[in-house]
């Protein structure tokens, strides 16, 4: 029996910063992963993987990461993983945690 189909994004690094980028519909990246693209089937998965594997000038590290998804239909990680990676670079104070911390 086929097993059902887990909804994924495209998730990368920012080659300069190293911050966590996620590809958005419109085939830029976002650093917010809940405006990641939702990629509804294997094939729009693989097609979505495709396309960024050219930009090397940008990203490093793409990959598919599975999200579920929440009832205004905003993918959320569906592995601590990637609910660390939103918080951020871990390898020192700064950028999304100094953020978080000031509010």
């Amino acid at each position: 029996m086929a097993r059902e189909f887990t909804p994924q994004i495209v998730t990368a690094n920012d080659l300069l910063l190293g911050d966590a980028v996620y590809l958005t519909k419109a085939g830029t990246w976002s650093r917010l992963h809940s405006d990641a693209h939702l990629a509804n089937s294997a094939e729009q998965a693989q097609t979505m993987l495709k396309h960024v594997k050219g930009q090397q000038d940008v990203i490093v590290g793409a990959y598919l990461a599975n999200v579920s998804v929440n009832e205004d239909g905003i993918p959320e990680p569906a592995h601590f993983r990637e609910a660390f990676r939103t918080r951020g670079p871990s390898n020192y104070f700064h950028g999304k945690q100094a953020d978080a911390q000031s509010s």
